[in-house]
């Protein structure tokens, strides 16, 4: 095949993933391999690729490809999330936009608008990873919504509710007034507001007198059914056993006395409102105070309240201001700023609210799910994100797991007609359990009405790894056995709560054991500025264009660069850039070797080529055995970085280098077959990261088979390494790198030849064929005194001098050195400045005064020699 003279992604991206598709290089069936499992974070089906998930898969992929040339059965299980809140508030808005509302359909109405947006949207982004090279095994893709995913969450519903685990109870929840449901802690986002405090008169009973109470919130104050003050605060200890009327709304309320009120904030006075905060819940429950619930569940004032009814809640505050100001009820405002919760959805504010809801006890599997953990059985990279995990674990509290939606898993329970329910995964189960329970046989389906509420979405997701293999309905089977517990979850530190230590929860109560062996934290993708990446900010490129202008591959090595694990990337394009230029190095690369001509027998092995093949063989070896230490502790970034050096500076700039035939000559058989074997193990080591390029030079290396890939071909062991060996042609390299900066220094061609003098005895002997030629050398003489007016340098301990002869203008030359001998004297005077201040000398660390006086034995070196090399040309 002919070679194109430059590299086109789109030549070769969508022809490979193609390829291994059609010979189903990504499926995974369990044998007798070790199994490597990875189960994909399941993007909400209403999502389309961003940053986020780019970096996520990518490194998934690296993950994945790297285990299958390992030669373990790798599988990655692709899937979708069915997002109850931000699915059907798109559907609601679709609908809105034709004219329909949700309250005119009935729920199977709306559930066939919901699954039309699902079969339209939720394959999109599954679609998109195809196009960064994401080898899932696409014959496995599931959606938690589907029937074995579905059926697998009533099962564990019903389950824990026959544990005791699950219970139904009126509680204060987290409302989203905007989605109409109930939210868990997790789902609330605290930001910090700048508002008013205001002080409220509450006039004592029968006096003339008033108590002020200090509030955020004055348009709650319609569901105050007490006053507490800390018994302990002489303040207002007149107020103990009276009574206060609530301003405007003229109600009678009692001061109770608890000492959870803080003396020192407001007025030491606060008003308890049971329905709408949740500390005042509990103070109402210990002193059976009435509950008021003044909102209705949209935010709005309910009949309840008594005033301000319909209004919204914002509304009423600024209302409400003027008229406790007109009543003279209003001391005082003054700014306040505080965290204010949010709807992680939806980004209004929530509303603390009493309702009845379906509640998870928690204890239990956090009791499970910390030692794991902790005892780094189920390591975390970086170790930091522990710390979050034990300190949530720590303080759990039961998970509200109801929501006010009709998207999603309806809760199985079944309302009877006398009172009561009964739980069961299906009708007919539940049917059976009405009449056991009521002792009525003649009850029918009509008579139950099943719960209206569905399941908060991760009550689906966190049995995701288990459910994926199938193994809550059929526990035990033979794909479960295999695949579980997977090998390493990649995902966000920012769902650590909702998702992994959830599911880490759920494989211990339904497996034993934990889910996965390893989770790594990417970081947040933020722009050069630090900015987090969003739609809003305008600052967050579309993936799919940016794969369009520099391949799959440049935009997979640019995420790479900037992800150092759990912290955040800083995402620049110039790096997809990086990555595109780098690939036409590679390409450059293989073009230069594959234009040579094979001498086969007919060329004999040069000497400096030989050297270089067998050290760069060895190079090869140290580089692997490195890689995969750095996969081992999961710092991906720095063995891209390595294999990235390897190939640019060792193998392009300093092999191919020495290797290359004169110009139309060929190059010898053996040297030629070494250097495409290297070729063939750097792009081996460069596949996971960069899969398209990869693949298609390794297809045009040699003649391969139908089906043949690189992505399944055995990553070769390496070899023990000649350190020795590799140390002395580091010297060489040295030695070669300070000729060709004399040839620089003194503009002397490369055409030109120069004589080297070793001083004293030679390092490295063998390397001279290597040396010779990389410097255009005629000798390479040892010598007990070099030639006067050489040009000298140091490689470790041994001089090596550069005879100059007739090469070089002498005066030009003693200028230069000159100059820098007065340099470097100054420099010389500084360090000992520092060195005689007494002061310095007593409170500098020893490292600092270590570094301080090499800085002086080296400048002193220098200044010797350059004063040698000064006198030795003023004689010649």
């Amino acid at each position: 095949m002919e070679l194109a003279s430059k590299y086109n992604p789109a030549d070769v991206e969508g022809k490979w993933y193609q390829y291994w598709l059609e010979h189903k290089l990504f499926s995974s069936k369990p044998d007798g391999r070790e199994p490597y499992t990875i189960v994909i974070p399941p993007p909400n089906v209403t999502g389309v690729l961003h940053m986020g998930h780019m970096l996520n898969n990518t490194i998934q992929d690296i993950l994945v490809r790297r285990a299958r040339m390992e030669g373990k059965n790798a599988c990655w299980v692709p899937g979708t999330d069915h997002a109850s809140i931000a699915t059907e508030a798109k559907v609601v808005n679709r609908l809105a936009a034709q004219g329909i509302k949700k309250t005119d359909l009935t729920r199977d109405e709306f559930l066939k608008h919901a699954w039309e947006w699902t079969d339209e949207h939720g394959g999109i982004i599954l679609k998109q990873l195809r196009k960064l090279g994401a080898s899932c095994d696409w014959d496995r893709t599931a959606f938690t919504m589907d029937e074995k995913r579905s059926e697998s969450v009533l099962k564990v519903f019903v389950d824990l509710y026959n544990k005791g685990l699950i219970y139904r109870g009126v509680r204060m929840v987290n409302w989203d007034p905007k989605a109409l449901t109930a939210l868990s802690d997790e789902e609330v986002v605290y930001k910090e507001e700048h508002g008013k405090l205001y002080y409220l008169r509450y006039k004592i009973e029968g006096e003339d007198g008033y108590a002020v109470v200090a509030t955020t919130r004055p348009e709650t104050i319609m569901g105050d059914t007490a006053m507490c003050i800390n018994p302990n605060d002489p303040k207002n200890q007149h107020l103990k056993g009276k009574k206060v009327i609530v301003p405007l709304v003229n109600r009678v309320i009692p001061v109770i006395e608890d000492d959870y009120v803080d003396i020192e904030f407001g007025t030491g006075c606060l008003k308890v409102t049971p329905a709408h905060d949740v500390n005042d819940y509990m103070l109402g429950e210990k002193y059976n105070l009435p509950s008021i619930d003044i909102f209705n569940d949209n935010g709005t004032l309910s009949e309840a309240a008594g005033m301000y009814v319909g209004q919204d809640r914002f509304d009423v505050r600024k209302q409400i201001e003027k008229d406790l100001e007109a009543a003279g009820l209003l001391e005082k405002t003054e700014a306040y700023t505080n965290k204010v919760g949010y709807s992680e959805r939806t980004n209004v504010v929530i509303e603390p609210k009493l309702s009845m809801q379906w509640f998870l006890k928690m204890e239990h599997f956090a009791a499970m799910a910390l030692p794991p953990v902790m005892d780094d059985e189920l390591k975390f990279y970086p170790p930091k994100y522990k710390n979050t995990y034990r300190h949530w674990m720590e303080n759990i509290k039961d998970w509200c797991i109801s929501r006010q939606l009709w998207w999603g898993h309806r809760i199985p329970a079944y309302f009877l007609p006398e009172g009561g329910y009964v739980v069961a995964t299906t009708d007919e189960e539940a049917l059976e359990l009405a009449k056991e329970k009521t002792g009525n046989n003649a009850l029918t389906m009509a008579d139950l009405r099943q719960d209206e509420d569905c399941l908060d979405t991760w009550f689906s997701s966190w049995l995701w790894p288990i459910s994926l293999f199938d193994g809550i309905n059929n526990p035990g089977n033979e794909e479960i056995k295999y695949y579980y517990p997977t090998s390493d979850l990649v995902t966000g530190p920012d769902i650590i709560f909702f998702w992994v230590a959830r599911m880490i929860m759920a494989g211990y109560e339904y497996e034993g054991k934990m889910p996965f062996k390893n989770v790594y934290f990417t970081g947040i993708v933020r722009d050069k500025q630090g900015r987090k990446m969003s739609k809003s900010l305008g600052n967050s490129p579309d993936p799919l264009e940016l794969i369009d202008k520099y391949g799959a591959d440049g935009v997979r090595m640019g995420m790479m660069l900037a992800a150092p694990a759990g912290n955040d990337i800083l995402f620049d394009e110039a790096l997809c850039e990086q990555g595109r230029n780098f690939c036409n190095k590679i390409w450059n690369a293989f073009r230069l070797i594959k234009g040579w001509e094979n001498g086969e027998g007919k060329v004999a092995i040069p000497a400096d080529a030989h050297l270089a093949v067998q050290w760069f063989d060895q190079r090869l070896d140290a580089a692997m055995v490195e890689v995969a230490d750095l996969f081992s502790k999961y710092r991906l970034s720095e063995a891209l970085m390595l294999v990235y050096k390897l190939f640019w500076d060792e193998f392009s700039s300093w092999l191919l280098e020495i290797v290359k035939p004169a110009y139309g000559q060929p190059v010898n058989g053996f040297i030629y077959g070494m250097v495409l074997g290297s070729f063939e193990k750097l792009l081996s080591m460069l596949h996971p990261f960069m899969p398209f390029i990869t693949e298609e030079l390794w297809q045009q290396l040699r003649e391969r088979k139908p089906g043949d890939s690189l992505m399944v071909t055995p990553m070769e062991k390496p070899l023990e390494v000649n350190e020795a060996f590799l140390k002395d042609f580091e010297t060489a390299k040295e030695i070669i790198s300070s000729v060709r900066a004399i040839r620089l220094q003194k503009n002397i061609a490369m055409k030109e030849q120069l004589d080297l003098q070793v001083v004293g005895s030679h390092p490295v002997e063998a390397m001279n064929p290597v040396i010779t030629k990389m410097c255009n050398l005629s000798s390479i003489t040892v010598v007990d005194i070099k030639a006067a007016g050489a040009a000298t340098f140091m490689v470790g301990t041994t001089e090596f001098a550069v005879p100059l002869d007739n090469m070089i203008d002498v005066e030009a030359e003693i200028a230069r050195m000159e100059a820098e001998l007065k340099h470097k004297e100054g420099f010389l005077q500084g360090v000992m400045k520092k060195l005689s201040n007494e002061k310095f000398v007593n409170n500098a660390p020893a490292a600092v005064l270590e570094m301080e006086r090499k800085k002086q034995a080296d400048a002193e070196s220098i200044i010797s020699s350059l004063k040698e090399s000064i006198a030795a040309l003023k004689k010649a």
